[in-house]
Order: structure tokens, then C-alpha cells, then sequence
């Protein structure tokens, strides 16, 4: 009679948990798989028998906890089916925090619609175990290749559970309301406390020592002669720095400390298009950012589709913070139309509204369809998508906030005008994601830059010498550069640099009659940057003066081979950038002869015909191009998206990826630092990928059209 009569307290018990708290909206449908997604939650133990218990991570944090309330009924029997939890019947037990027990399937199934009481004591849970994942995303899951999903598995495992004392839960993905201000964020480390001890000062000033270097277009120019639009080339190339991956995992920490560490914000399309593999490579790849950023480092995760939500705050990325962003992008389902407009936005308001700051500041934007807030038939320029990214994140913008955005359009539905668009209004590069399982290998490219920053506000200037000379142009890409003092000076604001980045300036001059000199004095060449760690402003060294020799009658002269690299350089820039209107206007035929007509122009230089790699990678790069062309179905699938992430890359001389441009033997990867391919290197190996081969590793550069055929 006991016994039934308990059964009919315990069904009241359970009935009366009516309550559904707003904070486990989606539970159902967007948390992770099974008993195994809870484990990152709670510390799974096992006893001497092999028999499993699951104990709440939070046990003291409950004030409604009962000590002694441990019944002999509750302890050996679960309360919701009243069968046996004795070890070794292959169930997992939770153990809440009020000290009941329940078989963790029975409890996942009661707390599914949102209980969070005891069903024994009444006692309000704070932790809860969640419910599996609906089957759809599961199958989405299922259909990336098992290595991957191995991997992702590994990687949510390896993440320790919170414990007691640890740092308070902030908003998750299940939250159905946001803070009108986003200044939860976390607080930032002291990067002046954090850099290592053993970093002493001679460490320290080799890593701050910045390269400059000057190419006169010619070493001597005749007295009686004079040369119109002389060229000097300004080659400048960032520290390294001793913060690139590492196998070692003491060095590696130590490595982390002694970087800038950045604030990135990830903008996610999960609109209805991203179903099935794209959503589960974008988890994926999601966790592969996750776990490489470092405890300095803050990750805040929007998403949008209809609208747009943040689903994680601006955390740093400790254990625990690692472990929720994890579960927070693992929840992420897939539904409705794109907006990016109003991702940007939010993305954009984590920057604006923060309370702390760290040196380095980004945000990633990902997005696989055209944006339903766009009419594109009203749409002419860059200058039309200026109203559709917030001020705040505008690069030149007057406020002091430079936040670049790297848009990565993925597959061939996305809106490659915008996305290049959006990125060159905030000073952030466009990459083309056309097979989908690069997707992870394109953000680690991204991020191998980004924590390597080793220069920012970086700032050159050029200054003639003699009075004669005027500066004619400043050849500086998408790089502001202003010309002052009646031409005498200009200026170049090139900003961030990553560790080992390279950039070029071509500045012309013209070189007057003179004589009465042996050597002529052109300019001279100043710079000044900020160091991300240490605050300070440092500046480029000795002033480099560029000389000539102003003989009677110059002989055999010798042109640079690197200012003839770097004329080549950008000739094959504006070749692709008119190639590219005239492919707008529908004449994809005269789009093609303007790269033919450059390419066989490149291939009779000095440089090309000295074997250059430039050269050899530019030509490659044009074929491509006109392969992409070749009728207007395939140019508006995959040659706009290339040809705009190939003209980003060249204005910013900053690396991209397109097609197999992650690949170390592809043609396009002129501007990968080290710190880049080390990153995609580890990505790739990561998901058991065949090493790749050395960077000078010879290999026929295959096509479009080649690998269409073998498709």
C-alpha cells in the first residue's frame, strides 16, 4: 500500500512542475546530442563497479538544497520510473543539486518542456540536463564525413566542465530577450602583467625591429637627362613574432601571452539555406576558431536570418568560456531569410557598447544568400552599400573605432558584391568559400593574421629632398594616402600589420636635369607605429634616404627587378578591376582580351622572363580569371566572386582564399605570412587531411574549367 501510495505523491509531484521559464525557449530542438552534450555541463564519474553518475557542476549554488533530503527511495530508486539505479545497468545517473537522483534519460524527458523543479522536493534547479537534438540536425551532423564529426567530437569533450567559484553564466542561445546594452562583456587581462617573464629586453626590441626598405626603378640617371614618373619602391615587411602556433604546449602558452590578443566578433548566416552540411561545416569550423584563441582573447557569436540575435556575449575564451561557446554554436538550427544588414549591426553594437577593450578588434561575417533587405536593381556601387553597414565600423570614420569586417561569401548563391563591399567600406578582406569543406581552412587563414598582429596605426611618410623634386603619385592601393605640402610630402595610413606581413608602395617622382652633382638625393622615408602590447609608439629606425648616381653619361643601367615585380603587380590589379566592369556590362568577350592582352604584356618583363614566382602566379591568376568567364552562368556563379576576392587581395596585399587558394601549392597565396599557413596547416591536419607539401613544392596550377571536367 506504501509503495502505491508513493507512486500517486510522486505523479502529483510531477504533474504540478508546470512552470516553463523563458531561458530553455529551444531546448529541444538546439541542444547537444544526447547524455554526451550534458557531460560538457556536468563532471561525468564512475565508481569502482563501472557504474556512471552525472553531478551537477553547481551544486552549492542552489539555496533551496536540502542536506539530509537524500531518501533511500530517492538514492536507489528513480523517482520518475521508480525502477532500479543500481551500477551496472548501463544508465547514466544525474544527481541534481538538491542531492536526488533520477536516470539521466528520465530526467532529460521531465525537464524537456522546461521544469527546472525537483520532481521529489520542489526544490528550483539551476542546472539542468538538456535534451537531445532534433533528428534533422542530427542528420545534418551525420552527413559531414566521419573524421570531421570525430574531431568535433573530440573537441567538445576535451573542453573541462564548469566548476565551483568559476565566472557567473552569462546570456546563452536559449535566451528569448537581450540586454538593451551590450556591456557584459568580460574584463580584459592586463597585457602588461600577462607578457612572460622570460621575455627579457633584447627579446623584446628584436620583435619590435620593423624592415623598410628602398628600390630606386634605376641606380643612376645621366646629369644632362632627365625621367619623367621615376619610380621608388617602398618595401615595408612587419616583426615576427614568437606567438605562431606550436607543437610544444608550454611554449605555445607562453607564445599567447606575448601577442596582442583580439576582441572578434563572429556575424553567422542560419538562415534556411545554411541547412543540412553547410550548418554542420560552419560548427565546425566555428570550433576550430573556439579553440584557438587563448584566455586574453573575447569571442561574441551573432546570428541572423529574419533577424538577428546575439547568442553569446563578449567572453574571454577561458575553459569555461571555451566550453559555452562551444555549446552556444553547437545549438545553432537553421531557418527563415538573410539579413545581414541587421547581423551587422548587432555585431556592430558589441563593439560600440563594450565596457573593455582589447588591442585587436575584428569581426567575421559569413553568409551563403543575398540579403532580403537589398534591392540590387537599385544598387550601382560601393558607394550605394555605405548606408547598409552601421557608421560605427566605417574605416576612416572620425571616431576611433576601426573594426575591418572579413566577409567570406560561401557557396554560389551568396551576394559577392555586397560581401566585397562591406568589406572594403570597413577595411576588411572578401574571400570566396566555393567548395564547402574549406570553409574551416578559410577561417583559419583569417584568424592565423589576426593573432598575429605585431604593428597597428602604422603611418609612413615621404618627403623630397631636393627642391626641385615633386612627388607624381602614390601608388597604395586600397591604403589612404593623401599628398601634401604642393607634392613635397605624402602620406600613407596603412595600419595593422601581421606578424611578418609584407607590403609595397610605388611612389613616383620626376627626376629634373641637374649638373652639378654626382648624386642626387630623392627622398626620404619615415614611419611610425603603434606596439599593440606595449602601447607605445615606435619608429621605424633611421630615416631611409633614397639616393641616385647622377653620372656623365650612364651605362649599362639595370632596372630593379622588384620595382619591375610590383609595376607588374599592379598592372595585372587594374587589368582585373576593368575586366570586371566590362564583365558587369554583360561583354564577357572584352572582358577576357583586356586579361589576354595584360598577360602576354607580363610576359615579356624582365621579371617574368627572369622566372619570377610573382609573375608566374599573376598569369595563373588571370587564366583562372578568364576561365570563369567564359559565359555568363558561370561568371555569375563563381568568376564575380573570384575576380572581387582577387582584387581585395591585391588592394590590401593582404592574403584571401578562393577556390583551392588554402592549398600550400596553390598559385594564389602571394600574400600568406607564415603565421597564416602555420593555422591552415593545423587545420588541415587536424581532420586527418594529407599533409600538405612544401610551399616551393612544383605543381601544375589546374583551372577551372579542368576541375569542372573532372567533376
Amino acid at each position: 500500500m506504501g509503495s502505491k501510495w508513493r507512486k500517486v505523491k510522486l505523479a502529483i509531484g510531477i504533474n504540478m512542475c508546470v512552470q516553463v521559464p523563458k531561458t530553455i525557449e529551444h531546448s529541444s530542438s538546439s541542444s547537444i546530442t544526447s547524455a554526451k552534450a550534458f557531460s560538457d555541463r556536468v563532471s561525468p564519474s564512475a565508481d569502482a563497479s563501472g557504474h556512471r553518475s552525472v553531478t551537477s557542476t553547481n551544486s552549492s549554488a542552489s539555496g533551496l538544497r536540502l542536506s539530509g533530503s537524500k531518501s533511500k527511495c530517492s538514492k536507489g530508486t528513480c523517482a520518475i520510473c521508480l525502477h532500479s539505479m543500481k551500477p551496472g545497468q548501463g544508465h547514466a545517473i544525474f544527481t541534481a543539486e538538491c542531492s536526488h537522483s533520477f536516470h539521466f534519460q528520465c530526467i532529460t524527458s521531465n525537464v524537456k518542456h522546461g521544469n527546472r523543479i525537483c520532481p521529489v522536493c520542489r526544490a528550483k534547479w539551476k542546472e539542468v540536463p538538456f535534451q537531445s537534438r532534433s533528428s534533422k540536425v542530427s542528420h545534418d551532423i551525420n552527413r559531414v564525413n566521419s573524421p570531421r564529426n570525430d574531431s568535433w567530437t573530440t573537441l567538445l569533450g576535451r573542453v573541462p566542465s564548469q566548476q565551483v567559484g568559476t565566472a557567473p553564466q552569462h546570456a546563452s542561445s536559449n535566451d528569448v530577450t537581450e540586454p538593451a546594452l551590450f556591456d557584459d562583456d568580460d574584463e580584459v587581462l592586463d597585457q602588461q602583467t600577462s607578457v612572460t617573464d622570460d621575455m627579457n629586453e633584447a627579446d623584446h626590441n628584436v620583435v619590435n625591429t620593423m624592415e623598410i626598405k628602398t628600390y630606386p626603378e634605376v641606380s643612376a640617371v645621366a646629369k644632362s637627362a632627365s625621367h619623367e614618373n621615376f619610380a621608388v619602391l617602398i618595401h615595408l615587411k612587419a616583426p615576427p613574432h614568437s606567438g605562431r602556433p606550436s607543437n610544444d604546449t608550454e611554449s605555445s602558452a607562453s607564445a599567447q601571452n606575448s601577442r596582442a590578443p583580439i576582441d572578434l566578433v563572429t556575424v553567422l548566416d542560419v538562415s534556411g539555406s545554411m541547412s543540412g552540411t553547410k550548418i554542420a561545416l560552419l560548427k565546425r569550423a566555428m570550433g576550430f576558431v573556439i579553440q584557438n584563441l587563448s584566455s586574453s582573447d573575447r569571442l561574441s557569436v551573432i546570428t541572423f536570418s529574419c533577424t538577428a540575435r546575439r547568442i553569446f556575449p563578449l567572453r574571454r575564451m577561458t575553459d569555461v568560456g571555451k566550453q559555452e561557446a562551444l555549446q552556444a554554436v553547437d545549438s545553432l538550427v537553421s531557418n527563415g531569410v538573410t539579413n545581414i544588414v541587421e547581423g551587422l549591426r548587432k555585431g556592430a553594437k558589441v563593439f560600440v557598447d563594450r565596457k573593455w577593450k582589447n588591442p585587436v578588434s575584428s569581426i567575421i561575417l559569413l553568409s551563403d544568400g543575398q540579403d532580403s533587405s537589398i534591392n540590387s536593381s537599385r544598387i550601382n556601387d560601393v558607394n550605394d552599400y555605405r548606408s547598409l553597414v552601421p557608421c560605427s565600423i566605417h574605416r576612416n570614420n572620425g571616431i576611433g573605432l576601426h573594426i575591418p569586417v572579413h566577409a567570406f561569401g560561401f557557396g554560389v548563391d551568396h551576394d559577392a558584391t555586397a560581401m566585397h563591399s562591406i568589406s572594403e567600406i570597413s577595411g576588411g578582406t572578401f574571400s570566396f568559400i566555393e567548395d564547402e569543406d574549406v570553409i574551416q581552412d578559410a577561417f583559419a587563414q583569417c584568424i592565423g593574421g589576426l593573432l598575429s598582429v605585431v604593428v597597428q596605426e602604422l603611418h609612413v611618410e615621404v618627403q623630397c629632398v631636393h627642391r626641385r623634386l615633386q612627388l607624381g603619385s602614390v601608388k597604395a592601393g586600397s591604403y589612404q594616402t593623401s599628398l601634401i605640402d604642393s607634392g613635397k610630402r605624402a602620406s600613407i595610413k596603412v595600419g595593422d600589420l601581421y606578424a611578418e606581413e609584407e607590403k609595397d608602395f610605388l611612389v613616383t617622382v620626376n627626376v629634373p636635369v641637374d649638373k652639378s652633382r654626382d648624386e642626387m638625393s630623392l627622398m626620404i622615408v619615415r614611419g611610425v607605429y603603434r606596439d599593440p602590447i606595449t602601447k607605445e609608439m615606435v619608429g621605424l629606425g633611421v630615416n631611409n634616404e633614397v639616393k641616385i648616381q647622377r653620372p656623365n653619361v650612364a651605362r649599362d643601367v639595370v632596372v630593379s627587378i622588384e620595382v619591375d615585380k610590383q609595376r607588374n603587380r599592379l598592372r595585372a590589379a587594374e587589368a582585373m578591376a576593368e575586366a570586371r566592369v566590362k564583365a558587369e556590362r554583360g561583354d564577357l568577350s572584352a572582358a577576357v582580351s583586356v586579361l589576354e592582352r595584360c598577360q602576354q604584356a607580363l610576359s615579356e618583363t624582365i621579371s617574368a622572363k627572369a622566372g619570377d614566382e610573382l609573375c608566374i602566379s599573376l598569369a595563373a591568376e588571370m587564366k583562372e580569371m578568364r576561365d570563369r568567364m567564359v559565359n555568363q552562368r558561370v561568371y555569375e556563379q563563381s568568376g564575380r566572386a573570384y575576380v572581387l576576392s582577387g582584387l581585395c587581395a591585391h588592394s590590401w596585399q593582404r592574403a584571401t582564399a578562393r577556390g583551392d587558394s588554402t592549398d600550400s601549392t596553390s598559385f594564389v597565396n602571394a600574400y600568406r605570412t607564415p603565421s597564416m599557413v602555420d593555422m591552415v596547416s593545423r587545420s588541415q591536419i587536424m581532420f586527418l587531411r594529407p599533409p600538405p607539401q612544401p610551399a616551393n613544392a612544383v605543381k601544375p596550377a589546374r583551372s577551372y574549367s579542368d576541375r569542372q571536367r573532372r567533376k
